[in-house]
């Protein structure tokens, strides 16, 4: 047949826009290798077919048209190694593709299974509402050889620390595993404003997420949510404040925040949760108290067994400038005050 040609999956993922265009108006014969085996043939699509919204990509599942050694598939299945996946030609209007600046980030860690960087606050960690591209899109365009990359697990925009990705989908699917079994340990450091008692405290509060009439996406207490528990270790208190070590028991999403903010406890800088008036007043300069243009949380541990060796590796990333300077402005706030 003259338009059908068999290619890898990894060749069809790292065409060029214009070249992906050209392969949309072709039925293609994708073999899939033993890195992209495991994913679900929905995910797979919508990274063969670029920019081409979700809706389009599960309308095509649906028709029969995408097939699987020959046979029919729904959109849950999961891809093997060696599997021969029919890619039906996709008309869609032509626009322009923003290009993605690539970019790297301060590595804590990497070898052929994982990289592990310092991501830093205000930086979303991929692409989707509203948002462009994020850290993983912005590393595979300054890593365009590279056979795999995905994220482990995700931070808020606004939270900076430690992100680990992996490089083999087999280091993936070990640490979401580990991940699951609770055999990782997530620390974060975190700034509250309010008189802080306890050295140690322990918070279990069900978690529901929710979207607002906007979209956004958002956390709240509720009785019938997802079991969650965060231990908060007192590091310093302050005249109004006091740092935290919270350690993660659960990884549900704005865990931190919304355990904080229910206990009544405001994360310095934390827009959807926190005090708005008090982050209005922290936005301006005080003495020798510099202004906090950011939320106050940063991962700044995580401690996992290698996926390969099985050794305990702990990575630790320091706290940001930004949030040093603030502590130390603090700290002369105080003297100041006594």
């Amino acid at each position: 047949m003259k338009d059908l040609e068999i290619i890898s999956g990894r060749q069809l993922e790292s065409l060029q826009p214009s070249q992906a265009s050209k392969v949309q108006a072709q039925v293609r014969l994708v073999t899939i290798s033993e890195e992209e085996a495991g994913q679900r043939i929905d995910n797979f699509l919508l990274r063969v077919y670029k920019g081409v919204p979700k809706s389009h990509i599960y309308r095509v599942l649906r028709s029969g048209e995408v097939r699987v050694n020959k046979g029919r598939i729904d959109q849950t299945y999961r891809l093997r190694e060696g599997d021969v996946v029919r890619i039906p030609p996709i008309r869609v209007a032509e626009k322009v593709e923003q290009s993605v600046p690539g970019a790297e980030f301060q590595i804590l860690l990497e070898d052929k299974y994982l990289l592990v960087i310092d991501k830093p606050a205000g930086i979303a960690v991929h692409g989707g509402s509203g948002v462009s591209y994020g850290v993983i899109e912005q590393l595979r365009a300054s890593r365009p050889d590279a056979k795999f990359l995905e994220l482990v697990h995700r931070l808020d925009r606004d939270t900076s620390g430690v992100l680990l990705l992996a490089k083999k989908r087999t280091a993936l699917t070990n640490l979401h595993e580990q991940m699951r079994d609770g055999l990782t340990d997530k620390r974060y450091l975190t700034l509250v404003h309010g008189d802080w008692k306890n050295k140690k405290q322990h918070v279990k509060l069900p978690l529901f997420k929710y979207s607002t009439p906007d979209g956004e996406r958002r956390v709240r207490v509720q009785a019938d949510g997802m079991p969650s528990h965060t231990v908060f270790n007192l590091l310093k208190k302050y005249e109004d404040f006091a740092l935290l070590e919270a350690e993660l028991k659960t990884g549900r999403t704005h865990q931190i925040r919304v355990h904080l903010a229910s206990s009544g406890f405001a994360i310095a800088g934390d827009d959807k949760y926190g005090d708005f008036a008090l982050n209005r007043a922290l936005l301006k300069t005080e003495g020798n108290r510099i202004a906090l243009k950011r939320m106050f949380l940063h991962a700044h541990q995580i401690t996992f067994s290698h996926p390969e060796s099985g050794v305990r590796v702990t990575l630790k990333a320091p706290l940001p400038p930004e949030c040093e300077k603030f502590l130390h402005g603090l700290d002369q706030l105080s003297s100041a005050s006594k």
